[in-house]
């Protein structure tokens, strides 16, 4: 497990929040209100925060996904999706908050080591 500190905001499914097919992500997914998902800087990315990697959020008790990418200006942030909840959204505001999450363990036999 991986705890980071990052800043969280949040946004909705909604073209001027995102591009003109806001319900799908840029890793290519459909968004479906009611579920869980999350948007990651970039740099997260490179840090193991891949997609479909499951995420624990402070302050909530369920895990969320990651399912969309941010524009490359953000840093060491997170978009929690909330539907086209708009109210929701700017109540969540902009937080800094704990974050916890498992980096998917890499294969260490050499591949030469592998029988056939």
């Amino acid at each position: 497990m991986k705890k980071i500190q990052v800043t969280a905001t949040a946004y909705n499914s909604l073209a001027y929040q995102t591009n003109s097919n806001p319900n799908i992500t840029a890793f290519g997914d459909s968004l479906k209100p009611g579920l869980r998902y999350i948007a990651v800087s970039r740099d997260l990315i490179d840090s193991g925060l891949v997609h479909n990697t499951e995420v624990k959020i402070q302050g909530f008790d369920s895990l969320f996904i990651v399912k969309d990418k941010m524009n490359r200006r953000w840093r060491n942030r997170i978009d929690i999706y909330m539907d086209n909840d708009i109210k929701k959204a700017k109540k969540w505001g902009k937080k800094k908050i704990y974050i916890e999450y498992c980096i998917p363990l890499k294969d260490s036999i050499p591949q030469s080591n592998v029988l056939p």
